[in-house]
């Protein structure tokens, strides 16, 4: 039997007739680029989130681009942000020509040190980019108090944290943007590529409308150069869909990570901390294991699907080495890249399948 790291199939097949109707209202009025669909799912989202604005953009990279430019980040600026995330986060910093400095994450929350932060701004600090990795809300109390102490923009990471709240507040509203991703694999996932920018203020939502879409607020009228980062009108309708169903999904998420807690915790394994602040979405759900290739090679032979988010941490890749930062500089995001490991997530996974990933799983891991 094969156990899914993640079932997208499951989950078509849950809502089937809905997506089909969507896409099939798309093709018939032909609402393909940046239209009716696109401004229906931002409100919608807006409201879900807790957010004034809601502006649609082509992927999860670009929404983190969009955002940095239109609070006027760029050659020679600093922004802070966590060694520990995917590469779109300081690759969107590099593209706008900034500095990316790093810090710590924490080793039980995986969040960035908010404890080390104030260490790295300069003169040239900018901005922070707190990353909300695995689905768990960073500490956006601290974040929030060092910003407006030294005068600092916020972008908020939220690529993996689609409903998260800190203090019942949604991520992505306390910054000045907060961006996510609605790659397919997302708790909230698109057919194809998607992402958003939420935005409370109104200037900078509207700025932030017009760097998604060639600077212009008119069709013939450009204001500044910008880009095309539009969203395309057929993943806004599926993801419009998607949308009504994402709260139960959330739940069914928890509850089944409530149920690997109990089933792991007794054996020792670390697992992610989720402060009592915070409402974890569990877009990951991984633990920390010693011999983490004989787990996963012991997965591979019952065929149960596992991944590791990220194996390489980011101030050791290839294309960061301009950054001369060396192996040491940040040791708990090191640790846990050569210990962590994700387990099947999605909600609708079974509980007999997760008792049986936990069951292999306390056979062959070492702690």
């Amino acid at each position: 039997m094969t156990i899914n790291f993640v079932d997208l199939d499951a989950q078509y097949q849950s809502i089937k007739p809905e997506i089909q109707e969507a896409i099939n209202g798309i093709l018939e009025t032909k609402d393909f680029i940046h239209g009716k669909s696109v401004e229906a799912f931002s409100k919608n989202f807006s409201i879900a989130q807790g957010s004034k604005y809601t502006v649609g953009c082509a992927n999860g990279t670009s929404a983190i681009t969009v955002a940095l430019r239109a609070l006027g980040i760029g050659p020679g600026d600093e922004v802070i942000s966590v060694a520990n995330s995917f590469f779109a986060t300081p690759e969107a910093i590099a593209e706008v020509g900034a500095k990316i400095v790093f810090v710590d994450c924490e080793a039980d929350t995986y969040s960035i040190d908010t404890k080390q932060i104030e260490s790295k701004i300069t003169a040239k600090t900018k901005c922070i980019i707190p990353v909300h990795l695995y689905g768990n809300p960073s500490n956006m109390d601290a974040v929030m108090a060092i910003a407006k102490k030294h005068k600092l923009h916020v972008i908020e990471d939220c690529a993996q944290s689609h409903l998260a709240t800190w203090n019942n507040k949604g991520t992505g509203t306390f910054g000045d943007c907060g961006t996510f991703s609605f790659y397919p694999g997302k708790n909230l996932g698109a057919y194809g590529d998607a992402g958003a920018i939420t935005v409370q203020n109104d200037d900078l939502h509207k700025l932030v409308a017009m760097h998604v879409n060639h600077g212009r607020t008119k069709k013939y009228e450009h204001d500044f150069c910008a880009g095309n980062f539009r969203m395309d009108g057929i993943q806004a309708a599926i993801l419009d869909v998607k949308l009504k169903h994402l709260k139960n999904w959330t739940e069914k998420r928890r509850e089944l990570a409530c149920y690997y807690e109990g089933l792991l915790k007794p054996h020792g394994f670390k697992t992610i901390t989720v402060r009592p602040e915070a409402y974890c979405v569990y877009h990951i759900y991984l633990i920390e294991v010693s011999n983490r290739d004989e787990v996963m090679n012991h997965f591979k032979k019952l065929d149960i699907q596992c991944g590791v988010h990220y194996p390489i941490p980011l101030h050791q890749q290839p294309a960061l080495k301009h950054l001369e930062y060396k192996k040491g500089d940040f040791p708990v995001t090191e640790k846990a890249s050569e210990r962590i490991l994700s387990l099947p997530m999605y909600a609708e996974l079974t509980k007999s399948e997760v008792e049986k990933v936990c069951s292999e799983l306390i056979k062959v891991a070492k702690l």
